[in-house]
């Protein structure tokens, strides 16, 4: 039997925020910023709950760590601190015989979660972003590399890139359109302009609790712990810029200049009703090296969520309509699951900390409805895609915003979602 609020908005099945999800992040409230758990339309203020002492019976560290204007303190104490406030925040919030007096004494500390400025969630010290989806990785490279499509490494080991922490943004911040430089023609020489190709890549994001010492590598079979949560992420890219720079080695400014999450973080442990084996393998495919294997990541390593790209331009928004939708593609059908990534990631003694930032890669499908760029979806923009005004995207145009929405279901289990990741694209700065 699911569990229910005593507030009712949590109880729609519409709603991305239901007692089973309660994900952080960080509002800014009478010019502070809070710790807060999404619960229906609401906020619940973590700070006031332990100004009002409703988190007795915690650990001090824990209400200490839920008073800070930021989540490392929270995603530095561990999966059994965690779990212990959840269940003292569930407790709060249900709805039972007698949570009348729970209630009265929580509702005071409610914010309408549409009147908030959400933040980001945490000082993000690192960020990597992994190329971790093999149907986005075939289908990109073969854009740029026909006859070589697939890295000769990518079924041995999870690929990334070190992303820039400094120009991640948090939903709803505008991204300006960047400049660099850009070679128009084989033959001839490269120019610095504003960039045409701007690209979005739909992607999970995946924040890192408990660190590791410098030298010290995570055994995959320790990985899990390791993780605090999972936001949505959008890795705005230019792909011109990309085309060029990424010779020989990996993006650059094409990427640096941002990358937009979502503000709430839904938790590993609310997760744990939609984990799934992971994506099945090719026969032939090699066998992961031993330090990337594990019986418990074989059989529950994936997450079943689908994700959902939009896309909304400024004519759209003039005559009314709704955001169209690009892609739906499955976080399930990555190549190497987000315990793979930790593994490898620390595998060489690379120290991780809490608020470290993963992400996916772009999550892309085998079908063309679940292609998570514009990169697949145009064919490096031979195949624009006609909007419901009549107007045609290739890539990217000043003043569109881009969408994206990820939701679990499974039977018995309440549903759960990301709330939205927001990104519209304002015109490059005079230089």
């Amino acid at each position: 039997m699911v569990a229910h609020s005593w507030l009712v908005s949590a109880n729609s099945p519409d709603s991305d925020f239901p007692l089973q999800n309660l994900p952080y992040g960080v509002f800014n409230r009478e010019g502070k910023d809070r710790i807060g758990v999404a619960i229906g339309d609401q906020i619940l203020d973590l700070d006031g709950c332990a100004r009002e002492g409703l988190l007795y019976g915690i650990a001090a560290e824990i209400v200490d760590a839920c008073r800070q204007p930021l989540l490392n303190s929270l995603m530095a104490l561990g999966a059994p601190r965690w779990s212990a406030l959840r269940q003292r925040l569930t407790a709060l919030l249900q709805a039972t015989d007698d949570s009348k007096s729970n209630q009265d004494r929580v509702e005071p500390l409610l914010v309408p979660i549409n009147a908030a400025a959400m933040k980001l969630p945490a000082a993000i010290g690192d960020y990597t972003d992994f190329f971790a989806s093999i149907f986005h990785a075939t289908n990109a490279n073969r854009l740029f590399r026909p006859d070589d499509p697939l890295p000769r490494n990518y079924k041995y080991l999870p690929l990334a890139y070190h992303g820039r922490a400094s120009s991640v943004v948090a939903s709803g911040a505008p991204v300006s359109r960047p400049a660099g430089q850009i070679k128009p023609s084989r033959e001839g020489p490269p120019g610095f302009a504003v960039s045409r190709s701007l690209d979005y890549e739909l992607e999970v994001g995946m924040f890192i609790g408990p660190g590791n010492n410098l030298g010290d590598p995570i055994p995959i079979e320790k990985a899990e712990g390791h993780i605090f949560g999972f936001c949505l992420l959008n890795d705005w890219s230019a792909r011109d810029l990309q085309a060029w720079e990424s010779q020989p080695l990996g993006p650059f400014l094409s990427k640096s200049f941002a990358t937009t999450i979502s503000p709430w973080i839904v938790t590993a442990e609310a997760l744990r009703p939609f984990r799934v084996p992971p994506f099945a393998r090719t026969a032939g495919d090699p066998t992961p090296l031993g330090y990337l294997e594990s019986v418990q990541d074989q059989q529950r390593g994936a997450i079943d969520i689908t994700l959902e790209a939009y896309l909304v331009s400024q004519k759209m928004r003039r005559q009314g309509l709704p955001p169209l939708m690009l892609s739906q593609s499955q976080f399930r059908d990555l190549y190497w699951t987000p315990g793979q990534l930790i593994a490898h990631h620390s595998s060489n003694g690379c120290n991780l900390r809490p608020g470290d930032l993963f992400g996916s890669g772009t999550v892309s499908g085998p079908t063309e409805t679940s292609l998570g760029c514009l990169l697949e979806l145009t064919e490096r923009g031979a195949r624009p895609i006609e909007l419901p005004t009549g107007e045609r995207r290739s890539f990217l145009e000043d003043g569109d915003e881009v969408i994206f929405r990820g939701k679990c279901k499974r039977e018995g289990a309440g549903s759960i979602g990301f709330g939205e990741c927001r990104g519209s694209i304002a015109p490059a700065r005079a230089r």
